[in-house]
């Protein structure tokens, strides 16, 4: 256990289900107490004495929290049996990725369709000498995958997004040559630098982190990475994805002037998020690229708004960050993570005026704010 000041809050990690609560500072002491197997009569004597509330109260309180504890232990959970391999793989892809050629058989068009639109524009020809080679396979149920000749494991179709991630786990690993456990966290965001920083845009689906992306890396910024953003746990810097970003048709018409390629880039309807997207390339093939993160950004474009950007309250930005992330079990690396969200300021940046949002994430990068 884990347990962090933030703002009048305690932010508590418990490494067995690797979960992140916010509590009173109270119930951080009292959950601290249990985890160390103090006598629980002892700390119900002491909560009584402490605050002035009458015994059974107290009782109760810390027996609810007990609760609390033991619901945080881990509950062992049924693998999937992994999917047959089949002989023949019908759709064979491969990808440069910096010096890397990766090699990615998928069973059919179904698999592919799970993961070639976000890594279209790395496609390349036929090469003599393959890195890396990738199998990517599924039944009606789950979907499996190889990395190596090796299965990295299996998952319910019902929850492709967990499949995805991990696929662009393996792929994070490979391209900056480091392993999972060297990696703090990913975060469901979109990550831009000036070159010598790099900032984190947050903030729910539709309030337009991608769209704000595209503009940012059409007005000197580059994209270091959309949608899944990996963090190393040593120097805590935002490392480079080489996605594209997905555009929602209501961009299009901001964007075109921009990228007139989007105009006949091919459109893809994700049934299952609700959403037709493009994808746009990022500006770079530079994709070794690792920089301080400046600062978290929740972002949200909201018609006929006048700009505004405000420090927000961490709390709140932590309850907003951690659901969507995937963050390292490890408690060393939970420690960091924790210590490293402390230090950064958020912001809340709402606009209607592209430019003025432009100018801006300037400022935040230059300090003007």
């Amino acid at each position: 256990m884990i347990i962090k000041q933030l703002e009048n809050k305690s932010v508590i990690w418990f490494e067995d289900t690797n979960e992140y609560i916010v509590v009173d500072s109270l119930v951080a002491e009292i959950l601290l107490l249990l985890h160390n197997k103090i006598d629980k009569q002892q700390i119900i004597t002491q909560l009584f004495n402490q605050i002035n509330i009458p015994y059974q109260q107290a009782s109760n309180l810390v027996s609810d929290i007990e609760t609390l504890l033991t619901s945080s232990q881990k509950e062992s959970v049924k693998e999937l049996k992994p999917v047959d391999k089949p002989n023949f793989f019908e759709v064979t892809k491969y990808y440069l990725i910096n010096d890397l050629i990766f090699k990615i058989d998928y069973a059919t068009n179904v698999e592919a369709s799970l993961v070639h639109p976000k890594f279209a524009h790395l496609e390349t020809q036929s090469p003599t000498v393959i890195q890396h080679q990738l199998e990517v396979f599924s039944n009606d149920i789950s979907i499996s995958f190889t990395v190596d000749n090796t299965l990295i494991g299996t998952w319910n179709l019902k929850e492709v997004h967990y499949f995805q991630g991990k696929f662009s786990m393996e792929l994070v690993q490979k391209i900056h040559y480091k392993k999972e456990e060297q990696w703090m966290g990913v975060f469901h965001a979109s990550a831009v630098s000036d070159g010598n920083n790099a900032a984190l845009f947050l903030g729910d689906s539709g309030n337009g982190k991608s769209t704000s992306l595209a503009l940012l890396q059409a007005n000197g910024f580059t994209c270091l990475a959309d949608d899944f953003v990996p963090i190393d746990a040593v120097e805590k810097n935002i490392h480079s994805f080489p996605a594209a970003i997905s555009i929602k048709k209501k961009s299009l018409e901001i964007l075109l002037p921009l990228y007139p390629s989007l105009e006949t880039a091919r459109e893809y309807n994700f049934e299952n998020l609700n959403k037709i997207v493009r994808f746009l390339p990022p500006n770079t093939n530079n994709f070794t690229q690792k920089l301080p993160c400046k600062a978290l950004v929740f972002i949200k474009y909201e018609p006929n708004s006048e700009i505004q950007i405000d420090k927000i309250s961490k709390l709140y930005a932590f309850e907003q960050l951690v659901p969507d992330s995937w963050l390292s079990p490890i408690p060393k690396n939970a420690d960091i993570f924790l210590n490293w969200f402390d230090e950064l300021p958020c912001y809340k940046l709402t606009y209607s005026n592209n430019q003025e949002m432009i100018s801006t994430v300037k400022k935040i990068f230059a300090d003007e704010l």
